[in-house]
């Protein structure tokens, strides 16, 4: 996966003003959504039938706070590359390397649900879910120095 700054020399992110009643919306609905996941994991357990939808949960809640981050930043992301815009910097802001590689790997395989029918077995979603649970308090102190 390409540098961030690759993808600024591509257009894939542009500057642009800090945006933080956006960003602050973004970490809203993110926090909604981690709480109504964890909800969901209590009441209904992971199968090979919901592990898709578990997975498209978790990357929404992780690619939200990172869209937050870029947005008091000043950056966007948009068009092709984007997705891939925003999983780079995660380098930026102080994920390890096996976590952006990890978040791409979710990237991937979302990318294969949503336009190519790809399924995804329990044993992955809970390896989404666990990953997860891991960065998203990290995310979460992340944004609370910028908010």
């Amino acid at each position: 996966m390409a540098n961030f700054d690759e993808f600024i020399r591509t257009r894939a992110v542009v500057r642009q003003s800090p945006d933080r009643p956006r960003a602050e919306f973004l970490v809203k609905e993110s926090a909604n959504s981690y709480f109504h996941l964890l909800e969901m994991i209590s009441k209904i357990s992971i199968t090979d039938s919901n592990a898709n939808d578990y997975i498209k949960s978790c990357y929404d809640i992780v690619m939200e706070m990172i869209r937050a981050k870029m947005l008091l930043g000043g950056y966007k992301a948009s068009g092709k590359g984007a997705h891939e815009a925003e999983v780079s910097y995660m380098r930026n802001i102080g994920f390890k390397e096996a976590d952006v590689q990890f978040a791409d790997q979710i990237r991937y395989f979302r990318n294969g649900m949503l336009y190519y029918g790809t399924i995804q077995n329990k044993e992955y979603a809970e390896k989404v879910i666990e990953f997860t649970k891991r960065i998203y308090p990290k995310l979460k102190r992340i944004l609370a120095a910028s908010i």
